[in-house]
């Protein structure tokens, strides 16, 4: 017994004095003997202590009665005593042991395993919510475990990349794991990308679309004579791609049609949209977790790609044509902002899901570190939340107006939640506080570790001179990749070469550059890393650069067919012979014909744009390379073909079989 009934009782909450060897906590459930309800449970909610005695404040929750629980309508008699709850009879009353039950952790300081009804998730929704660093993606990562081993799809929109690791096994230590009933395992994953990097399914949407998305998808607003021009081009179209748009407008003959145009090309330029999309029953498959890895994309075209996804694949859920499935949105404040905060191009088809995607089995899961910028018509569909540690005063405000049923001391108490511990609601009357399960898959949301302390101040300075957290860009393949493909023993040695990342734009289409500052010259290949020159255009003749010009286009000619080409009655052999000296050209002597080599880069630059993003790292290598390029020449050379926007120093990192 941990004590009496004392003071005012109502139907909702009681108080007890607490006996002098009562130990009990804040949030401990308790029951008390009731003379018409038999046992209710009910929870403490507070702890008052003065010179006299100890108070605890306790909230009824309920009793079973024919294996429903029902709430008390008579209040429990003065003087009742007041017994810690077992563990049996919590989970009589909170009914957690559901056969479709989701497994995510363990009731707060029991033993009580608390399942979520993912019946209920695929229809009704469900948030998290919590503050950076507070475990969210690690939760996040154990639902969708659970939705996985029951075969239903997943589809992650990944901002930062993190989700990947869904298809590697936990790491972590087996007993713990033992500890929840659990192995290390690894998920079927397909992971999307929009550049051409190896690991990565290459990302594309279909370029036919309907007149009101194409209209959607333009940034900014049109303004009426665009539009009527527009929707001049538009009329009676078959078919509407980008193509067919662009050759429509420019039969236009107002001359407000090239606003208009430049528009329509710069969604072109995205490089998201084609003529072979990716099958989107491929995206929407029983047990596979497809991740659409949004590292390093602008968020503009972060949101086309949201919105173009959302409305396909909710369009396809309707007519049945792709099977029920579990949509998660990382970063949720970005592509559906709270109206205030502005309008995103995805904003409304997320806001529809949301009211609408439970009728067609569509479930959604709006994960976000920024409560208060969330949309709150998209947090008030969601009926389950696990809310982890939330500190900002705004967030928390956001937290407590979104979720139903919140009492005041469990608002205050999501300030001091530990890591891996959250607030779950919605999945009975009464808000829960779980510890999170270990994963079973390997987590991909590790902050950077500045600084992995060694045990010694000894063995901390030999580290360093080792190591040095760099800003770094690394190829894909790895040491033990190459040391596998080597035959025999092999050892790998590892050369920073000093860089510079540079941010270009070319019309609307901003893209990044990385140059190798040994030589000044652009990396075209970060696997390989090799380089390519820029022409010096000064040291060129007129004659020279139509030259160039043909042969980029030509590939391999003759003398006459470039005489040809670039219809001149000059004499050309000195001007081919100093192309030939400066390695622009190369020269076939067998059947007297030159072709263009790959020594210079003579078309867009934004062809060998870098999308690997810089990475603040510890790296053991063998050797640095020394910079020997001024970079204000190498800006200014760029400047010529570019223009130039910022830069970033960093170091690029070669991989070499000895």
């Amino acid at each position: 017994m941990l004590g009496r009934i004392v003071g005012k009782a109502t139907t909702l909450s009681f108080s007890f004095e607490l006996g002098d060897e009562a130990d009990v906590k804040k949030f401990e459930y308790v029951k008390v003997p009731h003379r018409v309800y038999e046992w209710v449970l009910c929870q403490v909610l507070e702890i008052e202590k003065n010179q006299e005695r100890s108070l605890a404040k306790c909230n009824v929750l309920g009793y079973v009665d024919k294996g429903k629980v029902k709430q008390v309508r008579i209040p429990f008699d003065i003087g009742s005593e007041v017994f810690l709850a077992d563990d049996e009879f919590i989970t009589e009353v909170i009914q957690l042991d559901t056969e479709n039950g989701a497994y995510v952790g363990k009731l707060d300081g029991k033993q009580i395993p608390v399942n979520l009804d993912l019946s209920k998730l695929l229809t009704k929704h469900i948030a998290i919510l919590a503050k950076s660093g507070a475990g969210k993606s690690y939760a996040l990562g154990v639902l969708i475990e659970e939705i996985l081993e029951r075969k239903v799809p997943v589809l992650i929109i990944d901002p930062h990349g993190e989700y990947g690791s869904l298809g590697k096994k936990s790491e972590d230590d087996d007993e713990r794991l033992a500890r929840h009933g659990i192995k290390p395992k690894s998920y079927e994953v397909r992971e999307y990308g929009t550049h051409e990097q190896p690991e990565l399914i290459p990302l594309r949407l279909p370029n036919n679309l309907t007149q009101q998305e194409l209209i959607h998808l333009i940034p900014g607003k049109l303004n009426n004579t665009q539009l009527g021009i527009l929707y001049s081009a538009l009329n009676g179209m078959e078919e509407v791609n980008f193509e067919t748009v662009l050759l429509g407008l420019e039969q236009e003959e107002s001359n407000a049609k090239w606003s208009v145009i430049n528009l329509i090309e710069h969604i072109r330029g995205l490089g998201i949209f084609s003529n072979a999309p990716v099958a989107y029953n491929e995206l929407v498959k029983s047990g596979v977790a497809s991740v659409i890895n949004m590292r390093g994309i602008a968020p503009d075209i972060q949101q086309v790609i949201v919105y173009k996804l959302a409305k396909d694949l909710f369009e396809l859920r309707k007519m049945n044509k792709v099977p029920p499935f579990f949509l998660v949105i990382e970063e949720a404040h970005n592509y559906c902002p709270e109206r205030s905060f502005g309008e995103t191009t995805s904003s409304k088809i997320l806001r529809t899901i949301a009211s609408e995607g439970r009728k067609f089995g569509l479930g959604l899961a709006v994960v976000s570190q920024r409560p208060a910028r969330v949309d709150k018509s998209v947090l008030s569909q969601c009926t389950t939340q696990m809310i982890l540690k939330v500190t900002n005063p705004n967030d928390l405000r956001a937290v407590g107006n979104s979720v139903e049923g919140l009492t005041a001391e469990s608002e205050a108490e999501i300030q001091n939640l530990s890591i891996g511990t959250a607030l779950v609601t919605g999945v009975v009357d009464m808000p829960l506080f779980v510890n999170i399960r270990p994963r079973k898959t390997a987590h991909g949301g590790h902050a950077v570790d500045i600084l992995d302390q060694p045990e010694s101040f000894e063995e901390q300075t030999s580290s360093f001179q080792d190591q040095e957290l760099l800003p770094i860009i690394k190829p894909k393949t790895t040491p033990q990749d190459l040391k596998l493909m080597a035959e025999g023993d092999a050892e790998v040695r590892t050369i920073l070469i000093p860089s510079y990342l540079f941010s270009c734009k070319e019309k609307d289409n901003a893209y990044k550059l990385l140059v190798d500052m040994t030589n000044g010259e652009v990396v075209v290949d970060v696997e390989e890393g090799t380089t390519s020159k820029l022409p010096t255009l000064r040291k060129l003749s007129p004659v020279q650069m139509k030259i160039l010009m043909a042969a980029n286009s030509l590939k391999e000619f003759d003398k006459e067919e470039i005489i040809q080409k670039i219809k001149t009655t000059v004499e050309i052999d000195d001007d081919l012979k100093d192309l030939l000296e400066h390695e622009y050209l190369s020269h076939n002597t067998e059947n007297d014909s030159y072709s263009i080599t790959n020594n210079y880069i003579l078309s867009k630059l934004s062809k060998h744009a870098v999308y690997t993003p810089v990475e603040y790292e510890q790296v053991r290598f063998d050797i640095q390379r020394d910079a020997k390029m001024n970079l204000d020449k190498v800006k200014e050379q760029l400047s010529r073909f570019t223009k130039v926007l910022d830069q970033q120093e960093c170091q690029l990192v070669r991989y070499e079989l000895e």
